[in-house]
């Protein structure tokens, strides 16, 4: 099938050895480029213009081929193929060309990959660096949201382990929830009701005192029971009862 492609705007092409990568989902341990049959729009020309790659000629389109065309097979091999600096034609097919270049497969940039490493490696240790600092009541707060009500049987040295592991594996989500001023509220909130100071009804709807069976707050309708007791702690009645549940937890 004929396909349409506007070409590329490309100063100068840079001669260097270059290794392309598909990028589909699964890969295969071998897969096969189409070759031939393929069709550029040039707009210079006003037309399509058919390729194909042969490996004894020094263009890819068909009408600028002189002689016998000896076609190439193109073939990537676990998910990966190398083209040295030499294979100019078959560069610029799957550089610059090739329907499926940026759908299917699509060149390696080293310099681009090594920015992208390098902004990794700085999360890392941003995070990495936040989890040493922190206290424990934090630590806990942060690995609550991972590991549930097992953080209140930790030990300070195994809250620790944890979240340097869990700030290293996933420096973006450890940081936004280091930067979540709600996240240690309610974790208050979720220590109350495992200390039997608070109740959660089994409606996910209704706080209470658990010795006075007072209610504290109605969780409003389709919000996390959590997040609205936050939320009350945080209104002027509800800092009292968070400053009296925090002396009962001491």
């Amino acid at each position: 099938m004929k396909q349409k492609i506007k070409e590329p705007t490309v100063k100068q092409w840079e001669i260097k050895d270059r290794l392309y990568e598909l990028t589909t989902e699964k890969i295969p341990v071998t897969h096969i480029v189409k070759s031939k049959n393929l069709y550029y729009f040039d707009e210079q020309a006003g037309h399509e213009r058919e390729m194909k790659y042969c490996k004894n000629q020094k263009t890819v389109f068909v009408d600028e081929m002189k002689g016998p065309q000896r076609l190439g097979h193109i073939i990537f091999r676990d998910g990966m193929l190398y083209v040295p600096k030499n294979e100019v034609t078959l560069q610029k097919l799957l550089s610059l060309y090739h329907p499926d270049a940026n759908r299917k497969f699509s060149e390696v940039d080293n310099e681009i990959q090594a920015e992208s490493d390098l902004d990794i490696l700085e999360l890392e240790i941003e995070a990495l660096n936040a989890a040493k600092q922190m206290e424990v009541d934090q630590m806990e707060a942060i690995l609550r949201t991972e590991l549930g009500s097992k953080v209140s049987s930790m030990k300070s040295k195994e809250l620790k382990r944890d979240l340097l592991i869990f700030a290293k594996n996933n420096p973006k989500l450890f940081l936004e929830l280091a930067n979540d001023d709600n996240i240690n509220i309610r974790n208050m909130g979720i220590k109350a009701v495992e200390a039997s100071i608070l109740t959660l009804s089994n409606d996910q709807r209704t706080f209470t005192w658990t010795k006075t069976g007072k209610k504290i707050v109605t969780v409003p309708f389709d919000e996390n029971a959590y997040s609205a007791l936050a939320a009350f702690f945080k209104t002027d009645e509800g800092i009292e009862v968070y400053k009296s549940i925090e002396k009962k937890l001491k």
